[in-house]
């Protein structure tokens, strides 16, 4: 040591290492002893790293050993242990971020205010922490005890230690609780190779048809099992710390260096998704706890609805009282329908003596904008029959949805209206794309691209967060909790996107179509979260802009393998631990902000550093004298730029600057025109828009394609779920909706299995991971489990009809095996409620579920997807309605008919004709028959309470199954029954003597 005493690496054996290579072997290595194996422990001073056990370090502080900081006031002959000056100035360069990740304390942090961390505390409490981090500084001698007088530099010094900290951190899931899950994973996988070895080998011989189906849709569930299952190998938890944040960007005195976020809302149809949703979400998005300058607002109504244009006026003069009222008294959440219906104590840790007047005055004046708003829909119901007429009597450009010119208006800003306190407002900006007859659109994933290039010309901001109009911001923080990762010097550059859990409102207290999907968002989603991060879900995501403009990310200097004299030098060369050669010359550190993005583009590589802005094509071959960090090298060809990204020179010029920003000394006038123009219905022909740049096209469920494109070209992507959720939304509790939701879904999935962007297939030799790639494959072929669940569903009742068995007579080695199965299903299901913390009650409902939208909208899917695919005929997507009845739980009973009803209600009916006939024929066989009724019965009954909750949607509030759906169900059971008593394919014909009238008369 430096002390002169000598290292003890390992405790147990004491097989000499030095410490350099201690600590390489802790962060980089297996973490054990090379002699004995033991698992190294922490020694003091050293950082932390996954597995480390808390009692073993509870003696000294690791959070400061981690973090030494330099007293500049000290003498530097007393700096012994502290970072050296080359180190001090590679902070610097980093702007003081770690170089590794620290420990910290568990539990979420709460952002403080933007003037830092102080405001959190009383001054008594404020002066007690900092005594007590200046009595941990004296025993390293990092401080002297006579230095006490400068309180200010302590203070200031403090927080820098703070602000040096990792922005967040990863949770990983407890040995004691992911081990034993990963087992009994391993040993259902082991059982499940016996159970099918029993099954395909021992036929029923007396029903072989039935058997063979059964065998086929086992193998095939149990395919999809390892799907879902081996995807959610590692799953892990993630925290954000907002203050330090704050202090690290938000630094008083400095300018703020937080990233610029364009937010996108999209709209359809302003009649089935109510104005008032759409402005609730533009009022929460505009009251954002975030800098007003660096949050601008697009709405793009891809209706053109005059509606929507008038109640965004509307939405916007409420705002300029809404915005200060949040601010004022940080209130949570900022959408005011969900503020003011909340029931929950208001005046909790309030107090402001003007608060409960000036929550009643704001809630009368919200109460006559909601007035304001109904009245526009009520007007809006019958258009006449000259067109819609604006307020300056000019005809609305609008009046043919499907015919008509791109429209952009900026309502709020820097040039539009302040609030009531004289303060700035963000941009808050109407967009509609243009739309001609003979042009394919590309519904929401065309109007998505759309905003992508109108926000590049009029903000460009270097993030973006896409919600849908239902969405509305329920942790005013929440884009800062994004910004903890894609503002991180190390991990930032390589994100694509941060998504965010889906979260709902309205949903009835037992989730009866399991509306909330917490399996999926809290079990998959995490466990995507250790592979590769998160599929992108279509709402409540933050993206870089760069990783949607078909970039690859940016590639990382790999650490040089360290060497030293404690291992000979052949071990050294065998090993692996050779450095490698330094890189050329001319490039920096990604830590240092400056390292060069090598990236694909037209199949060329090209290295873009950050950039001042570019106006003409021509420029970007002459002009490069005023732009200083642009090389003329590192730039493709004009024809290139415009066969990628059309024929827009300032949006070209957008994409150049990976810091987002417009440039300085342009009027608003030309963004304006030159907005227009990329929104035009033309611009994309030609250009890699929807292929390989922006929202892919080819799917209704562009959410996915896009997402899986950014993980093939080697993007990660993160999984924030803070404790208070980001964001909340209206899901369809009704039945028939949420069926066709699920269906649209399914749709999507087909549509992508068809196409050339399949999983299956794209993409090997690229940079996807394995298990990545196999939770991509499992979101695209779960339609297809729709056939085997069908026919797995019917067989319970065809064998009670026929007295026949699919299993037949079990040994006991056969019994086992069938034991060992249901064992391992049930442990595996508890162990993952364990380390997951969802309920048994959630889980049950997404088991419920996966069979009525498996023998309903997945089965259609699979038929409307081959028949558009394949066929040519196309199906209309369906706006699931948005509700904004003020009944509660009322659209819950609604029935609304669709022939996707039929199929389960056909399953319930037939599996219920199964039960009476099976038990009527044991009671007319006697005793000896029942045993065998047993497990048909057992199946039977599996069917039936799993299709529960769909036979509780049918009979709504009064108990009533609507007669039309009775008539249907019985036809289709009475005929399968007829048909099957006259076919009676399954039983034995009689065999032996023909017995004949012999014709002798006795």
């Amino acid at each position: 040591k430096e002390d002169g005493e000598v290292f003890v690496a390992c405790h147990v054996c004491g097989f000499p290492v030095c410490r350099p290579c201690y600590e390489y072997e802790r962060s980089e290595g297996n973490q054990s002893c090379p002699q004995c194996n033991t698992r190294y422990k922490r020694h003091k001073g050293c950082p932390r790293v996954p597995g480390d056990n808390d009692d073993e370090d509870a003696n000294f502080d690791d959070f400061d050993d981690e973090f030494q900081i330099k007293n500049h006031d000290h003498d530097e002959s007393n700096q012994k242990n502290v970072f050296s000056h080359t180190e001090i100035e590679h902070y610097n360069e980093q702007e003081m971020h770690p170089i590794r990740p620290a420990f910290s304390s568990a539990g979420s942090v709460a952002g403080k205010d933007l003037e830092g961390e102080k405001e959190g505390y009383s001054n008594a409490e404020w002066q007690e922490r900092v005594e007590k981090w200046k009595v941990r500084q004296e025993k390293r001698g990092l401080v002297s005890k006579d230095d006490g007088g400068n309180d200010q530099g302590e203070e200031d010094e403090y927080l820098m230690a703070e602000a040096r900290q990792p922005l967040w951190r990863k949770i990983p899931i407890p040995s004691s609780r992911i081990n034993p899950y990963r087992i009994v994973i391993v040993l259902r996988l082991i059982i499940l190779c016996f159970f099918f070895r029993f099954r395909i080998l021992t036929p029923a011989s007396d029903a072989y048809a039935l058997w063979l189906i059964s065998v086929i849709c086992e193998v095939w569930f149990g395919l999809s099992w390892i799907l879902d299952q081996f995807p959610k190998w590692n799953p892990i938890e993630r925290e954000t710390y907002l203050d330090r944040l704050s202090m690290r960007f938000e630094r008083e005195g400095e300018p703020n260096r937080l990233g610029p976020v364009d937010v996108f809302v999209s709209t359809v149809d302003p009649l089935k998704e109510p104005p008032i949703i759409t402005a609730n979400t533009v009022l929460s998005i505009l009251s954002v706890d975030y800098p007003v300058d660096k949050v601008s607002c697009y709405v793009s109504d891809d209706g053109a609805s005059m509606l929507l244009f008038d109640s965004l006026a509307e939405t916007a003069e409420f705002a300029r009282r809404w915005v200060p009222f949040c601010k004022k008294h940080n209130i949570e959440p900022r959408a005011p329908e969900f503020y003011f219906t909340q029931k929950i104590d208001y005046l909790k840790d309030k107090v402001h003596p003007n608060f409960v007047k000036e929550r009643r005055a704001m809630k009368r004046e919200y109460e006559e904008f909601k007035v304001r708003i109904n009245a526009l829909v009520s007007k809006a119901q019958k258009k006449p029959e000259e067109g819609w007429v604006m307020q300056d009597g000019t005809p609305w450009p609008g009046n043919i949805t499907r015919d008509h010119p791109g429209m952009i208006q900026v309502y709020l800003g820097s040039e539009g209206a302040l609030d009531v306190e004289g303060k700035e407002l963000p941009r808050l900006v109407y967009v509609s794309r243009e739309k001609r007859p003979g042009y394919n659109h590309h519904k929401k994933a065309g109007a998505m691209n759309a905003l992508i290039r109108v926000s590049a010309v009029l903000t460009n901001a270097p993030f973006m967060l896409n919600l849908d109009c239902d969405h509305y911001i329920n942790n005013s923080k929440a884009v800062r909790e994004a910004m903890c990762f894609l503002m991180d010097p190390q991990l930032g550059k390589k994100l694509c996107y941060v998504q965010f859990p889906q979260r709902f409102d309205g949903i009835d207290r037992h989730d009866r179509y399991a509306n909330r999907n917490v399996v999926f968002f809290d079990i998959n989603m995490k466990g995507l979260d250790g592979v590769q991060g998160p599929v992108y879900v279509g709402t409540g995501c933050v993206f870089n802009r760069q990783s949607l403009y078909g970039y690859d990310p940016p590639v990382s200097e790999k650490r040089p393998k360290m060497t030293c004299d404690c291992w000979p030098s052949w071990c050294c060369c065998c090993c692996g631990g050779s450095r490698k050669k330094s890189k050329k010359k001319g490039q920096r550190s990604l830590l240092g902000g400056l390292y060069p993005m090598k990236k694909k583009m037209m199949g060329k590589k090209y290295t873009r550093k950050a950039s001042a802005p570019v106006f003409d094509l021509e420029e970007i071959e002459e002009g490069l004298e005023g732009y200083e960090e642009l090389e003329k090298s590192s730039l493709m060809s004009q024809k290139s730029f415009e066969k990628r990204f059309g024929q827009s020179p300032v949006f070209i010029a957008s994409t150049l600057m990976e810091n987002g920003g417009v440039p300085e000394g342009t009027n608003s006038q030309s963004h304006i025109k030159e907005a227009i123009h990329v929104i035009s219905c033309g611009y994309e022909e030609k250009t890699e828009w929807g292929k390989e740049v922006g929202w892919i096209y080819g799917s209704v469920t562009e959410d996915i394609l896009t997402g899986f494109k950014m993980h093939c070209r080697g993007w990660r992507s993160v999984y924030c779920s803070p404790q208070r959720p980001a964001f909340k939304g209206s899901a369809p509790i009704n039945l028939s909706d949420r069926l066709h939701q699920v269906l649209r879904w399914a749709l999507g999935s087909i549509e992508i299995f068809l196409s050339h962007h399949c999983p299956l297939w794209y993409g090997y030799g690229g940079k996807l991971k394995l298990l990545e790639r196999l939770a991509y494959i499992n979101t695209i072929v779960y339609p297809f489990t729709s056939i085997p669940l069908l026919a797995y569903c019917t067989i319970p009742a065809v064998c009670l009809l026929t007295g026949k068995f699919i299993i037949p007579t079990l040994n006991n080695l056969a019994s086992i095996w069938f034991l060992a199965l249901f064992i391992s299903i049930i442990a595996t299901s508890v162990l993952e409620l364990r380390w997951s913390g969802v309920s048994i009650q959630d889980l049950w409902r997404n088991e419920q579920f996966w069979v009525i939208g498996g023998v309903s909208a997945h089965l259609f899917a699979v038929f409307q997807g081959l028949l558009k695919v394949l066929g040519g005929v196309d199906t209309n997507f369906t706006v699931t309605s948005k509700s904004a009845d003020d009944a509660e739980f009322g659209e819950l009973y609604l029935f609304k008919w669709t022939t996707l009803l039929i199929p389960p209600t056909t399953l319930i009916i037939l599996n219920m004709v199964g039960v009476v006939a099976g038990v009527s024929d044991a009671i007319n066989n006697g005793y000896g028959s029942w045993g065998p009724l047993f497990g048909k019965l057992f199946f039977a009954f599996w069917v039936i309470v799993h299709l529960y909750p769909f036979l509780k949607g049918l009979m709504g509030r009064q108990n009533r199954t609507p007669t039309i759906v009775v008539l249907w169900s019985i036809l289709l059971a009475s005929i399968f029954s007829l048909i099957w008593v006259r076919i009676d394919p399954f039983l034995p014909k009689q065999t032996g003597p023909i017995l004949k009238q012999c014709g002798v008369e006795c």
